[in-house]
C-alpha cells in the first residue's frame, strides 16, 4: 500500500486514531515503509510513540474507578474501563513470562491477564471468579503484545455476571474466556471456586 508522503501521513493519523495501541512495526508493514519512516512521520505530526499514547489513556482515573481490586493487581496495563460494560488491558510478553527453552508464554499469564480484567470491570467492592471456561487458541511468544478485551454480556441462570474476555496479538485471536463473576451486591453466601479451595 505505497502512498505519497502527504497521503500516507493522513492515513497514518487515521490509523492511530482508530487503533491507538498499534505499534510502529505494524504501521511500517501496513504502509510498506521502514519503521524509521513511520517514526519521522509521527514526529512531524507530533504524534507520540506508543508508550506515551498508552500512558495518556491510562491516567490516574483507574485508581478512582476500579473497585474490586487495587489497580496494581490488574495483570497488564489497563487502558480502557467502563464499569459493568467493557475493559481493555495490554500485556507485553517478556522473559519473565516465558519458558526459557522455547520462549513461549506460560498459559497462566494469559489467564491472569484475562481474569484480573474480568474482576476489574465489575462495579462492586467484591468480585470473585465463580467459574471460567477458557481456550488457548495459539502460542504466544516473547516480544509479543497481548491486548485483552473484556465485555460484560449479561447474567447466568444463578444471577452471576458473565464477562467474556478475548485476547489478541495483532489480529490473531490467542485466548478466549467466559468468566462467571460473583459480586457481593447480588448474592450473599454463594459458594465460588475460590472459596472452596
Amino acid at each position: 500500500m505505497k502512498t505519497h508522503k502527504k497521503e500516507r501521513q493522513t492515513l497514518l493519523r487515521e490509523a492511530i486514531q482508530s487503533t491507538p495501541f498499534v505499534t510502529d512495526e505494524e504501521l511500517a508493514k501496513r504502509f510498506e515503509v521502514s519503521i524509521q519512516t513511520i517514526r519521522l512521520d509521527r514526529m512531524e505530526m507530533s504524534i507520540p510513540e506508543l508508550r506515551e499514547r498508552i500512558k495518556s489513556v491510562a491516567t490516574y482515573q483507574w485508581n478512582e474507578t476500579v473497585k474490586a481490586l487495587p489497580i496494581d493487581e490488574v495483570i497488564g496495563e489497563m487502558v480502557d474501563l467502563e464499569l459493568d460494560n467493557r475493559a481493555i488491558s495490554i500485556l507485553d510478553i517478556s522473559k519473565e513470562h516465558v519458558f526459557s527453552r522455547n520462549q513461549i508464554a506460560r498459559g497462566h499469564h494469559l489467564f491472569a491477564q484475562a481474569n484480573s480484567l474480568a474482576v476489574a470491570v465489575i462495579n462492586d467492592e467484591l468480585a470473585l471468579t465463580a467459574r471460567a471456561d477458557i481456550k488457548f487458541m495459539r502460542q504466544v511468544k516473547s516480544g509479543e503484545r497481548v491486548i485483552a478485551k473484556a465485555t460484560v454480556t449479561g447474567k447466568d441462570p444463578k444471577g452471576r455476571t458473565v464477562v467474556e474476555v478475548d485476547s489478541y496479538v495483532d489480529q490473531d485471536h490467542v485466548f478466549s474466556g467466559v468468566f462467571e463473576m460473583y459480586r457481593s451486591n447480588e448474592h450473599k453466601g454463594v459458594e465460588t471456586d475460590e472459596n472452596r479451595s
